[in-house]
């Protein structure tokens, strides 16, 4: 009985901490869910977000921002929402549909509304060395796959379990193991409440995996969209089955000895085996035959013995050797396998052909021979966001040059094609112009570099360079 009411008390506390302990990170969910296409306070692919929750609120479309996130398409198709008809001009990419819950879109917004941006100097010229790390993104078709074999193996020890539990009360029944059982009582209300807690924490543990419902999901993508921390859940779920398995199968043990006879073992020489063993390995002479490899010299009172080299050692020296020669054949002789640079630039071009497939999929596939020239308006807006934040320390506000050259007048040093002004921004020049491929996707420096195209003529440094726009 009194087990009985710690286990309830138990599944009680962890009942309302529920939400708590498995309660959303907004900062995660928005580095993994939001940030390739979103920036906090600043327009980029997507609009900036700072501010969104109150914009929605205040139109009176509160519930309709939770439909957003989760199927962009679908509200938009349905008409009734005014805003999501009005944000979907903003880009030509549709935002993908997300698969959370609404309290873990609050918990992204709350992230939003409390961020806090980096103070920067913008006097500063920018490193040209420095490279922004890339953002890792949930393997989910890998999870997915450690997640079903997780789950089979929980399903083996949970048969188990039942198993092991179905024989050892067999067993409980008879008086003799009644009594028995007494001594272990405390043993066994601590099985019960390991047990206990582990289902509970399956049970959260079940409620934290987002399912993806109709709509949600994308192309070739997983069912079941699997964190890291359910990952790391359904391990300490296993390891917790697992210790209750052992745990049943000593006391089977236990059991089992009890009703066995009691043999007596007639003693029998035991052979040293480790001797054996450390024999063929050292290759030792015994003590009392020492004397047959003492050698002949001596040296104040202390003779040397004449003992072979250890033979794990030889074969060892024997097997290096073997190996040089594997080795010289198969990368320099016959080239089978890569030496470090070979291998390094194969490797180079495969992470150069998912790079390239990722843009390709994110949209952002624009270089300098494919970029055209942007004239929507939340395009300029994006571009102008950018040029505000990162160029005016050398160009000023309106483009009419300071540190850098006059970008409003007829005159161009390096080009000003729309493919030419996109080079220059992302590659930088010799002349102090750094580059900012590290710094900005694709989208946003073709966005930038329309938003330059499109500044009005300014007064401000004499017309430089060679180049006259015709």
């Amino acid at each position: 009985m009194k087990t009985l009411k710690i286990n309830l008390l138990l599944a009680v506390i962890l009942g309302l901490f529920q939400n708590t302990l498995w309660a959303a990170d907004g900062a995660g969910l928005f580095k993994s869910r939001c940030n390739t296409c979103h920036m906090i306070d600043k327009n980029s692919t997507g609009p900036k977000l700072q501010g969104v929750k109150q914009k929605w609120t205040a139109a009176g479309e509160g519930e309709n921002l939770y439909k957003w996130v989760q199927n962009s398409t679908e509200l938009i198709g349905s008409g009734k929402s005014a805003l999501a008809k009005e944000i979907s001009t903003f880009s030509a990419t549709a935002m993908p549909a997300q698969a959370l819950s609404t309290e873990e879109i609050d918990a992204v917004f709350s992230y939003i509304d409390s961020y806090v941006p980096p103070t920067e100097n913008t006097t500063a010229v920018a490193d040209t060395n420095s490279v922004v790390n890339p953002i890792k993104v949930t393997d989910y078709h890998s999870n997915i796959t450690i997640f079903n074999w997780l789950l089979v193996l929980t399903v083996i020890l949970i048969i188990a379990i039942i198993v092991m539990a179905g024989t050892l009360m067999t067993l409980m029944k008879s008086d003799y193991f009644k009594n028995k059982l007494k001594a272990i009582g405390n043993k066994t209300n601590s099985l019960i409440l390991i047990i206990t807690t582990g289902a509970l924490l399956m049970s959260n543990n079940a409620l934290a995996l987002n399912y993806m419902r109709p709509g949600e999901g994308h192309k070739d993508g997983p069912w079941l969209l699997v964190e890291t921390t359910d990952l790391l859940a359904i391990i300490v779920i296993d390891v917790i089955l697992l210790v209750v398995v052992l745990y049943l199968r000593h006391l089977f043990n236990q059991m089992l000895g009890m009703v066995r006879p009691q043999t007596i073992k007639e003693e029998v020489p035991i052979i040293n085996s480790f001797k054996k063993v450390n024999q063929v390995l050292t290759a030792a002479v015994p003590l009392e035959e020492e004397h047959k490899i003492l050698m002949e010299h001596e040296y104040d009172g202390i003779q040397e013995l004449d003992n072979n080299l250890p033979p794990w050692w030889v074969w060892g020296f024997y097997a290096t050797i073997v190996f040089a020669f594997i080795y010289l054949i198969n990368y320099h002789l016959l080239g089978v396998s890569d030496l470090q640079i070979k291998a390094y630039d194969k490797e180079m071009k495969v992470a150069e052909k998912e790079v390239q497939a990722y843009l390709n999929k994110m949209a952002m596939n624009v270089d300098e021979n494919s970029a055209t020239l942007l004239t929507d308006p939340s395009d300029l807006s994006a571009g102008a966001g950018i040029f505000a934040a990162n160029c005016v320390a050398c160009h000023k506000s309106k483009g009419e040059g300071e540190i850098g050259p006059n970008l409003t007048d007829n005159t161009w040093i390096y080009g000003y094609d729309i493919k030419d002004v996109f080079k220059t921004v992302k590659n930088g020049t010799a002349n102090g112009m750094p580059e900012h491929s590290s710094k900005f996707n694709p989208v946003q420096i073709q966005q930038v570099a329309s938003y330059v195209l499109s500044l009005p003529a300014a007064k401000g440094l004499a017309p430089q360079g060679s180049i006259i726009e015709k």
